[in-house]
């Protein structure tokens, strides 16, 4: 049967129409916590950032609530940082703040741990010469890193600013909260937050030496990697 030309044509729209969601990757967004002067942006994909709220004080951490979508490991870019944000935490950096994190697992995988680690740079490691770290040497830091699902957090300043929470499981749908602290000697202005959630191959048992337990309800580990033992 001999189709009309311009109903043809709006056949054929409406067919390329519905095949464009399929064809474009899912859409970025960034939440902007305006008051602060710190913009949070989940461009890169693998995750969504569902919110951002807090002053960055222990009592009122930043808290940043994010969907791990994958199939790519959620890298957060954080803009704004500088001298004048301050320090939130009463610690001897130039700047810091601090950090309550929700992670909602929406892969198909069930995790065991869950790697943090920043940088200034996005192509290599964050050095001691940066000034970025967890709030390295600072006894607040300590006091405030732990976690409601992971019982480890196992903390390295060098050769990289990382923190590997491990000894717990977030299924599929479940979710993760983790507390840390943000430092800068010398602040600029972007920084970066990968983050690796992952499932092991083989469970390796951390070394005691190297393992710092957190108590329950986000109390943190004790010591970090790195620091003398008392």
């Amino acid at each position: 049967m001999h189709q009309h030309p311009i109903l043809r044509r709006a056949l054929i729209l409406l067919v390329a129409a519905s095949c464009l969601p399929a064809l474009m990757p899912s859409c970025a967004w960034a939440v902007d916590l305006m008051d602060q002067g710190l913009d949070f942006s989940d461009e890169r994909g693998g995750f969504r950032l569902v919110s951002v709220t807090g002053t960055g004080t222990v009592n009122d951490p930043i808290t940043i609530t994010e969907e791990v979508t994958g199939p790519n490991d959620p890298i957060l870019i954080i803009r704004g940082f500088s001298a004048a944000f301050g320090n939130r935490i009463a610690s001897f950096h130039t700047a810091a703040f601090a950090v309550r994190k929700i992670v909602i697992n929406r892969t198909d995988k069930t995790w065991r741990s869950y790697r943090v680690e920043l940088r200034e740079v996005e192509t290599r490691h964050s050095d001691y010469s940066d000034g970025l770290s967890f709030g390295q040497n600072a006894s607040i830091s300590d006091d405030f890193t732990g976690s409601s699902v992971f019982a480890s957090a196992q903390r390295i300043n060098e050769p990289e600013d990382s923190i590997t929470y491990s000894n717990g499981i977030v299924p599929p749908g479940g979710k993760a909260v983790m507390q840390f602290v943000i430092s800068d000697m010398s602040p600029i202005h972007q920084f970066y937050l990968f983050q690796e959630p992952a499932e092991p191959i083989s469970q390796l048992e951390t070394p005691a030496s190297d393992r710092r337990e957190a108590r329950r309800g986000m109390t943190p580990p004790r010591r970090e990697t790195g620091m003398p033992v008392e």
